[in-house]
């Protein structure tokens, strides 16, 4: 049965394949397949028809200068076309290992940001309660220059869009293993804009920010928020700071529409990073998410998504439980569909997990685990301080 123009889609899924286009090389970590293999475990499981997928659109360049210099913009639109000297862009964080250029990467990146805005209308819009775009969350991308593989930063682009198109206070929280570092530095002076991150600690890992006094500035001190936890941070401590840090500051903050940015690279099996998370914090992150959305902001909800760089084992299962929560289907167990197994098996360069669950153990004990749990716990204290002593004080 057709819905009514005036039905409320529960979720929409934005997705096309021209975002599999946003390519560095066949060897790059950042490898969109990701993509691929999310929609067709979805697909093949039935939990995602044609009819929740919507078509994502190219940001234009007046949207993308939201977030960017019109100078860096024309910088990637040079640096998109063939035999261009990638010496001359190295200034704007283009053409370097990181972030090398390829041909039509202004496009490309502009159809990422697109796609998250294409989400952000259908939620704000009312056409949809819930919106997931996860070609997107490329948060490390600064006003005028690239970093750590983002080009564009949609999410940063899509914030300023919902503050000047819809008058949005918006909470922005990003779970990715990496600070979410472009996104709070655009909005570090913006008491309208609330950031969260919660990352592997900056000792350790790029970017290296991301530390607790970082808390904002000017009108918008207080309105950012670090939680660095240590490496080999396992599932019930990860759980534990998400739980009580989102919760707190979604209540302080009371935002109109939540932005949640999925990177899925905390797993243990990521191979850029050092936290030792399994499925389980990947099943338990959109709970609350969903749950908070519709407890603080009459239910907006628009999801992204970000790292993730074992494309085979993790990411598929990972964001495909985004998605099971956000259209309100419940979550998997047991064995992964056999014809997705068998799909591609023989491409994976690892054995497939061939369950929703991860192998148990999945590791050795980590002998520190105690120490780590402790100085998570004070690291959380130290970083709500700023709310739960206003709270105090209140009382």
């Amino acid at each position: 049965m057709a819905k009514s123009p005036d039905t409320v889609n529960e979720a929409v899924f934005v997705y096309s394949e021209d975002q599999l286009g946003y390519r560095f090389s066949d060897t790059h970590p950042f490898n969109q397949k990701r993509l691929t293999l999310t929609v067709d475990l979805l697909t093949k499981m039935n939990a995602l028809s044609k009819e929740q997928i919507v078509e994502p659109r190219m940001a234009t360049d007046e949207e993308l200068a939201l977030a960017h210099d019109m100078r860096y913009i024309d910088a990637v639109k040079k640096a998109s076309e063939p035999d261009c000297n990638a010496e001359e862009f190295e200034a704007y964080g283009i053409g370097t290992e990181d972030t090398p250029l390829f041909v039509g990467m202004h496009e490309a990146s502009a159809r990422l940001v697109g796609s998250t805005l294409t989400a952000v209308d259908y939620v704000m819009e009312g056409k949809a309660k819930h919106a997931v775009n996860l070609g997107g969350g490329l948060h490390h991308g600064f006003r005028g220059k690239a970093s750590g593989f983002c080009v564009y930063n949609d999410s940063s682009v899509a914030i300023r869009y919902m503050q000047q198109k819809y008058n949005a206070r918006v909470l922005y929280i990003d779970t990715d293993a990496h600070h979410g570092d472009g996104v709070q530095w655009c909005f570090y002076d913006d008491p309208n804009v609330c950031t969260i991150s919660i990352h592997e600690t900056g000792r350790y890992l790029f970017p290296g920010t991301g530390n607790i006094t970082e808390r904002g500035s000017g009108e918008g001190y207080g309105t950012s928020f670090n939680f660095p936890i240590d490496a080999f941070t396992e599932d019930e401590s990860f759980l534990e700071i998400y739980r009580a840090a989102f919760r707190e500051i979604v209540e302080h903050f009371k935002p109109d529409v939540i932005l949640t940015q999925n990177g899925a690279d905390a797993h243990y099996f990521d191979p850029l990073t050092h936290l030792y998370g399994t499925i389980e914090t990947y099943k338990e992150i959109p709970k609350l998410a969903h749950e908070l959305a519709h407890e603080y902001c009459g239910g907006k909800w628009i999801a992204v998504g970000g790292g993730g760089y074992d494309i085979w084992r993790v990411v598929p299962r990972a964001w495909s439980l985004i998605w099971l929560e956000m259209s309100d289907q419940p979550a998997p167990t047991g064995e992964l569909p056999k014809t997705w197994l068998e799909r591609w098996e023989q491409e994976s360069p690892v054995p497939l997990i061939p369950t929703w669950e991860d192998p148990s153990p999945l590791y050795e004990a980590i002998p520190r685990k105690a120490e780590i749990t402790e100085k998570n716990q004070q690291m959380l204290e130290k970083s709500l301080y700023i709310i739960r002593n206003e709270k105090k004080m209140s009382l």
